[in-house]
């Protein structure tokens, strides 16, 4: 991962980083590797995230065909 730093603006630079990491879900790895996850809980974490971006996906869905209200 690259960021380019312009006038010495290093404040910017390091928004950018950060920005770009949290886009990628580096934040969320570092903290998942931090720790030993048995294979049953990531399982079972794994299936509860599926089941919410299912959820989320339908919400989204509904709102746009005016059936919840935004």
């Amino acid at each position: 991962m690259q960021i380019i730093v312009r006038d010495n603006n290093i404040d910017q630079a390091l928004k950018a980083l950060k920005k770009k990491m949290q886009r990628e879900a580096i934040f969320r790895e570092m903290k998942l590797r931090d720790h030993y996850e048995k294979p049953s809980e990531k399982r079972a974490r794994e299936r509860a995230e599926a089941v919410r971006r299912y959820r989320k996906l339908q919400r989204k869905r509904l709102q746009r065909e005016g059936v919840l209200p935004r």
